[in-house]
């Protein structure tokens, strides 16, 4: 698919106009992804989560995410919380603009 131009301008200098046309400078429908790969036998790496304290294989329905505030001492978020605190920030900042 041809590139379009997103806008499209004049540039003046006395006389002499310029057009100018802006393009996007990324593709999104060309990314690359890739995945890690094992050099020896070639199979695909997959990571584990791990308990720090245990050495146990964590299930990722059982990790939420926490704040430290002491060594070793969070404070833990549930999903919904964090959703909360996302639409306060997006709603205070897109206030201040006004």
């Amino acid at each position: 698919m041809p590139a379009r131009a997103l806008s499209a301008a004049n540039i003046s200098f006395g006389l002499v106009s310029i057009p100018v046309k802006l393009y996007s400078a990324a593709e999104t429908q060309s990314a690359l992804s890739f995945n890690q790969i094992n050099k020896k036998d070639g199979a695909r790496v997959k990571q584990q989560l791990v308990s720090s304290r245990s050495g146990d294989v964590v299930p990722r329905e059982d990790i939420v995410k926490g704040y430290e505030f002491s060594k070793d001492q969070y404070v833990l978020f549930e999903p919904e919380e964090l959703k909360a605190l996302e639409a306060t920030a997006t709603t205070r900042s897109t206030s201040w603009s006004s």
